[in-house]
């Protein structure tokens, strides 16, 4: 029976995406905020924010939208792309993505939803991805080590010069060389970067590579433009003059060309988008990077390690994490932070799948179309621009706007800068059809010319487009892996057996301070494998993107209104790489008026590890500034520091609320020392989810931040990467943006380099940040963030009976997040937080933030979209572990044999016939009741740290480990 009593408007309002995006219902945010002490989420919010940084209005993205009708919505948006067969190649092709891998690997959260493996005891199965991933790279480049991926190519040709600059014996050079032959947007990355660190970039042909005084070189083997050549004399004449040589390579041509390891190159990197990973206007796309084995400490990014656990079993880590910025920070190697982990388990899993013979019929395919194209060409009196060539030929026209306005009206789009020429780039999507009306476009519709035809004279004449000496005559992909799964069934068990090793948010709550692990709903996830997204060139003409420009014209609006800025750019693809471009675009205003002797970065001892590493990227001196006793900012120190500094201060980076987990009163008052002293206050994005709809980072008074859209606006975090970094700006910043070599970008200055290699960064992710804005609207986002702070006061009050919790702001109150002292029962019992992180394990959790920002110390971040009841069972494991702990303060368990000391606990261990333990197995595997019911086993026991680190092995075990396990 219907009730009339309620309106249209209420049941709608009942359907709203809202109430499915938070966790809580009414009645349990009545009941945790009786817990708390607060009256309603109003009053909430007056307890704990500073009233002098509320926004005085509500922000202003529309009202919520059900689903169904933003779906629909911005499937409309989407129709207004126009895609067109890409021939454009400049490290950018169309793909197959096999199904298997994009139903259970890309549209499965048992992969997107899973964290950077920091807990690799319950994230084998991704590590093992990753894995299989450097031994493709190191395979395919010919060389010894490789990282676990880096955001795009330009930006790990940026990283590859640094590494050069690091490890070149040429210590008095300054000198790069850029081959004019790369792509030009690896080339803007690469300057970009160069000009920051005080490098002189030379660019000429790359044969003179090593008649300048240059510390290190890139090469791009195919070139740009499409040769194939021999590079082995020129990598040799650079490293004669003590230089290093960097080869960006094509992935896909590596499997019929000799690799660049054999030719002497000390590092390899590319894209390996063409495995398998669609275009999606640019990004995300996992970078590789290869280098030799001397290397190894100089290697930036994350590299996956085989260790061995407690029991003695392989297992996978990430190893030699001193390098990580966390705990480097200005002397890190790089700012990396988000790597491209999703997108390089796909392009792993497309090896696995088609294995070398698959990728050599690939690889020959698309090598034999270009042949038949080129011969069909060449007899019809058309010149090439290169004899040789694996996929790409550049054509030379005298009628080149003709050629071009042809190939649109047939729904093609070729390379267009190349002067008296056109580019046209094969892949393995490429058929008949599209060969043939190649020759219609250039030769116009009496050519004559057949497939079969030219393709009998190629295998008559034989092809000699790739030189006899640079066919790849070393074998690759030879470990079982890359041997074993080639039928879809086996590939699909394959990938479950992995899934099946990992926790991810499909299992239970990730409660990470800072990293904010909340709810990547289905609806916001389901356009980012459509085609109108995905299928779309990154420099296809702009008239043909109109859907994308509308998407990100209004995503950026919304996100403007949001943060109180008066500019974005979508460009950087990562929350660190956003950092480099904020701290950028500040370098370049103080340069604007004259002022390019400020040099010195105010940073607190509480940031974020990637806060120093981003500012030695742009060459500033980090000056750490004190906390006092709470957590906050020492502003007297702050005042000693700017004033010393002087006129040499460029800026300080603070983080919001704080990386303590409080809103600190001062904040404004932290912003007006900063300006006062002629610096501009960069606020660090990471703890967004805390400020959205109640106080914004432009309101309170800085001039740049970057937006984690992996964290607050919800893209995943993809088991470590994809990951965005958008940067809003006050108007004074925004000439200051990153522009882009080849597509230009509104509003920002024409002479402003590139820090990604596409123009919007990751573009075919943004999809899912519009649609939870979209949905949530104006009402949902502010709950949100008042259902965090609830959230996290909630588990705080529960917890601090048993745990001190460490920092607190007005009224007792802490932000979205909170951090609890185990240094006391470190000190009382001898369990550490090492211990309390394993053990969670054992109950079906992921730690914490282990040890950060302060040392012996949990941070917990429960995010709005957890329930009470798994906020319950998370306090329910922390008290449980609590009293395992005085059990071992009591002396009634052993120091060493206690169930903490031993976690986690594998289903080796609980069924093992010599179980000689004091505890009883049920204690170890089944803590408490919940546990019980749905159960996850971590697949290796506790792993040791130091002996992957003192027996460094980044490839794949041999068939025989398997054999032996």
């Amino acid at each position: 029976m219907s009730n009339s009593s309620v309106s249209l408007a209420q049941l709608e309002q009942k359907n709203a995406f809202i109430r499915r995006h938070i966790g809580p219902g009414e009645e349990e945010i009545q009941a945790m905020l009786a817990k708390v002490g607060a009256e309603s989420l109003d009053d909430l919010m007056a307890q704990t924010v500073p009233a002098a940084i509320q926004l005085d209005k509500p922000i202003e993205v529309g009202e919520g939208q059900t689903e169904v009708n933003a779906l629909a919505a911005l499937k409309a948006v989407a129709g207004k792309n126009k895609i067109n067969r890409s021939f454009i190649g400049m490290g950018y092709y169309d793909t197959h993505v096999p199904n298997v891998i994009l139903r259970n690997v890309l549209e499965n959260p048992g992969w997107y939803t899973a964290y950077t493996p920091y807990q690799p005891e319950i994230a084998q199965g991704r590590l093992e991805a990753i894995l299989n991933f450097q031994q493709v790279t190191m395979d395919l480049t010919g060389l010894e080590l490789a990282s676990a991926s880096l955001l795009d190519e330009g930006t790990a040709a940026a990283e590859a010069m640094a590494l050069a600059r690091r490890v070149s014996k040429n210590k008095k050079a300054n000198l790069f060389f850029i081959a004019d032959d790369v792509h030009p947007q690896t080339k803007d990355v690469v300057e970009t970067r160069a000009e920051m660190f005080g490098f002189g970039i030379v660019t000429g042909p790359a044969a003179e590579a090593a008649d300048h005084d240059v510390f290190g070189a890139l090469l791009q083997y195919p070139t740009s433009t499409g040769e194939v050549k021999d590079i082995s004399d020129i990598i040799a004449a650079v490293q004669a003059k003590k230089g290093i040589v960097a080869v960006a390579a094509d992935l896909m041509s590596l499997v019929m060309l000799k690799s660049p390891g054999e030719m002497g190159a000390d590092v390899a990197l590319g894209s390996a988008q063409r495995f398998g990973v669609p275009m999606g206007y640019g990004g995300p796309h996992a970078a590789f990077f290869a280098t030799k084995d001397a290397h190894k400490r100089s290697l930036p990014g994350r590299i996956i390690g085989v260790s061995k656990d407690t029991r003695g079993r392989r297992a996978l880590r990430m190893a030699l994490q001193t390098r990580e910025q966390h705990i480097r920070r200005e002397k890190a190697n790089s700012n990396i932070c988000t790597a491209q982990v999703l997108l390089a388990n796909m392009a792993s899993f497309y090896a696995v799948y088609h294995g070398p013979e698959g990728l050599k019929t690939i690889a020959n395919r698309i090598h034999r179309f270009a042949d038949i194209l080129a011969i069909g060409l060449t007899q019809k009196g058309m010149a090439l621009k290169h004899s040789t060539y694996f996929d790409t030929l550049t054509v030379l026209v005298d009628n080149k706007a003709e050629v071009l306005e042809q190939a649109y009206a047939r729904g093609m789009n070729l390379r267009a800068d190349i002067d008296g020429a056109v580019g046209i780039s094969l892949d393995e999507t490429t058929n008949r059809e599209d060969i043939l009306a190649l020759f219609d476009v250039l030769l116009g519709l009496e050519h004559g010319l057949t497939i079969d035809g030219l393709d009998a004279e190629v295998t008559t004449q034989g092809s000699k487009s790739i030189p006899a000496e640079l066919v790849r005559t070393s074998d690759f992909l030879t470990h079982e892996v890359f041997n074993s799964y080639q039928s879809e069934t086996e590939m699909l068990r394959y990938i479950k057996s992995l899934e099946n090793k990992d926790l991810a948010l499909n299992h239970s709550m990730i409660s990470l301070g800072s990293c904010t692990m909340k709810l990547n709903a289905t609806a916001e996830m389901i356009p980012v494998t459509w085609p109108e997204f995905g299928q779309l060139h990154p420099f296809a003409p702009v008239d043909q993107a109109g859907g994308y420009k509308e998407m990100i014209d209004e995503l950026s609006d919304w996100l403007i209104n949001i943060t109180g800025y008066d500019n974005l750019s979508m460009q950087p693809n990562s929350g660190a790489q956003g950092e480099y471009a904020g701290l950028l675009a500040i370098q370049r205003y103080h340069e604007s008026r004259g002022e390019g002797h400020r040099n010195v970065c105010l940073i607190p001892s509480s940031a974020h590890g990637t806060n120093p590493a981003s500012a030695q990227m742009v060459s500033l001196k980090v000056v750490v500034v004190a906390c006092d006793k709470n957590g906050n900012v020492d502003l007297a120190d702050l005042r000693k520091k700017a004033e010393e500094v002087g006129d040499n201060l460029s800026c300080a980076m603070i983080t919001y609320p704080s990386t303590h987990g409080v809103y600190e009163e001062t904040i404004r008052e932290i912003c007006d020392i900063v300006h006062d002293h002629g610096g501009q206050v960069y606020m660090d994005g990471a703890n967004m989810n805390a400020q959205v709809g109640i106080t914004a980072p432009g309101f309170i008074g800085s001039d740049v931040s970057h937006l984690n859209l992996h964290k607050t606006f919800c893209i995943p975090h993809g088991g470590g990467g994809p990951g965005m970094g958008p940067i809003g700006v006050k108007s004074h910043l925004a000439p200051f943006l990153p522009n882009h070599t080849v597509v230009n970008i509104e509003g920002t200055g024409k002479d402003c380099g590139a820090v990604s290699a596409a123009p919007w960064g990751s573009a075919s992710i943004l999809p899912i940040s519009y649609m939870y804005i979209k949905m949530m609207g104006s009402a949902g986002l502010r709950k949100a963030t008042e259902v965090a702070i609830l959230n996290a006061n909630y588990v705080a009050k529960s917890l601090e009976g048993h745990y001190p919790v460490l920092f607190k702001g007005r009224n007792e109150r802490v932000a979205h997040e909170c951090i609890i002292d185990l240094r006391p029962l470190k000190e009382a019992s001898g369990v550490t937080e090492v211990d309390i992180a394993k053990r969670l394990n054992d109950y079906g959790f992921h730690a914490p933030t282990m040890s950060f920002p302060v040392a012996g110390t949990l941070m917990i971040e429960p995010t709005e979209s957890e329930a009470k009841y798994e906020l319950d069972r998370f306090i329910e494991a922390m008290v449980s572990i609590r009293n395992e702990i005085a059990k071992v303060e009591s002396g009634e368990w052993d120091a060493t044999d206690n169930p903490l000391h031993n976690a986690p606990h594998t289903l080796a261990d609980i069924c093992d016939s010599d179980w000689n333990r004091s505890y009883d197995r049920n204690v170890a595997a089944y803590p408490v009741a919940t546990v019980a019911r749905n159960k996850f086993w971590p697949s290796v026991n506790r792993i040791d740290d130091v002996y992957g680190d003192r027996n460094l092995v980044c490839s794949c075990a041999p068939i025989e480990s398997y054999i032996e396990e």
